[in-house]
């Protein structure tokens, strides 16, 4: 078992503190990277990279990205979900790095579905 130094559990601390920020509706977007085998082989690592980085640029403490499983669309990966308060949530679909930042900056950040990426929005069909 690997001991845990103090720089661990402060970064333990800051991500439980942002998973708590949207449980109390703090914050202001949660991104999903669905990070299935079938994600990872078509490229969602990068995909996660490329928001980590942008989050990290930005310093979005209010915005939350976590990682799922395999969304049963294995065809369509790699894929990420973008829910912002208040909207319903929007699924994305065949993505890479450029179309990545591109619905960071329009959806995350200003709220505009970036249509021509998006597969769903709730349960109902975009197109």
């Amino acid at each position: 078992m690997v001991k845990l130094k103090p720089e661990d559990l402060a970064s333990i601390r800051e991500r439980m503190a942002r998973t708590m920020s949207l449980r109390e509706g703090k914050a202001r977007a949660h991104v999903t990277v669905h990070l299935g085998t079938c994600g990872i082989a078509a490229g969602a690592r990068n995909v996660m990279r490329v928001l980590m980085d942008l989050l990290e640029q930005r310093d979005a403490e209010d915005i939350l990205l976590t990682t799922s499983g395999c969304a049963g669309l294995c065809s369509c990966e790699p894929m990420m979900t973008v829910e912002v308060k208040g909207q319903a949530p929007v699924k994305y679909i065949h993505l890479d790095e450029a179309k990545t930042v591109q619905i960071f900056e329009s959806h995350v950040l200003a709220g505009k579905i970036v249509q021509e990426y998006a597969l769903a929005v709730g349960s109902e069909r975009v197109g």
